[in-house]
């Protein structure tokens, strides 16, 4: 628990020596007491909820059950519906489900460096922004053995096939960030790899680079990719054996737990960062309540 003074002109901010108690409040929107304390120094009053992320919310009582909604395949509006509150609320909160599951995510990724990866997948997950013809990568990685999601980046791309040239009249040329993407998810979990892991990925051209500039000791192995079969919307693949089934298996469950990732659908994405977010909150469910 943080019990540091708030005032940054204090000269004991970052000390716990001269703090003292100073009584008990009711939080109404949680029936919690809440301790308060006060500088001795400054004399400045704060409570342990001063450096809380939930510091000002009214309504924390619906924090985790939006979280589970939101990591199960229910749309924002429908978590609205559910838990009577405003579909303005579920963004703003949504918002701050993402920050709380980044910083979860960060304190795994610092525990895994003193228990490294020892098999890594990685992939990309195709998806669209509001439209087929602007479509979004998600670059993810995922510990094969523990079934990890490590990671996983949005980026915008250019479309491709029979849908490029419509695209490009319509909305002109796009700028593939796909690149920009694989460099910050490998940053971001590269001290949680061993040096001499097992990587694996599919045959695209662009890998090679990043494996090599990042995990130049790793054995690296390719797989031509499979067809998708019905079970698993594509993502898992009729194969006898499919050398990237922890990958695939992970990329079916977003798909089947993020709402705005289903094959059918019409709650699509507005905005990348939006997509961003819903993901993180996912990952953390992910990671710390399914597997």
């Amino acid at each position: 628990m943080i019990r540091n003074c708030p005032n940054s002109s204090c000269q004991i901010s970052s000390s716990q020596s001269k703090i003292r108690s100073d009584g008990f409040y009711f939080r109404k929107s949680d029936s919690r007491q809440i301790q308060r304390f006060r500088c001795s120094l400054c004399g400045k009053r704060f409570s342990s909820a001063t450096h809380s992320l939930a510091y000002y919310q009214k309504k924390r009582r619906v924090n985790f059950p939006l979280f589970k909604l939101l990591a199960s395949g229910v749309s924002m509006r429908r978590c609205a519906k559910i838990l009577n509150i405003h579909r303005i609320t579920v963004k703003r909160k949504l918002h701050f489900l993402a920050q709380k599951a980044r910083l979860d995510q960060a304190r795994l990724l610092r525990l895994l460096q003193s228990d490294r990866v020892l098999e890594m997948q990685f992939d990309d997950l195709i998806t669209s922004h509001h439209s087929k013809l602007k479509p979004l990568s998600i670059s993810a990685a995922v510990d094969a053995n523990r079934r990890y999601i490590l990671g996983a980046e949005v980026s915008v791309i250019p479309a491709f096939g029979h849908l490029a040239e419509l695209s490009r009249k319509k909305y002109g040329r796009r700028k593939s960030q796909h690149k920009k993407g694989l460099q910050k998810l490998f940053g971001s979990i590269q001290n949680c790899i061993d040096q001499n892991a097992l990587i694996k990925s599919d045959e695209h051209k662009t890998y090679p680079e990043f494996v090599s500039r990042h995990f130049p000791k790793a054995t690296y192995q390719r797989y031509k990719g499979g067809r998708g079969c019905v079970v698993g919307q594509g993502e898992l693949k009729k194969l006898h054996y499919d050398p990237l089934f922890a990958l695939n298996h992970s990329f079916a469950m977003m798909r089947a737990n993020i709402n705005r990732l289903f094959r059918r659908t019409w709650c699509t994405t507005k905005d990348p960062q939006m997509l961003k977010n819903h993901l993180d909150i996912y990952i953390s469910y992910h990671n710390n309540y399914l597997i």
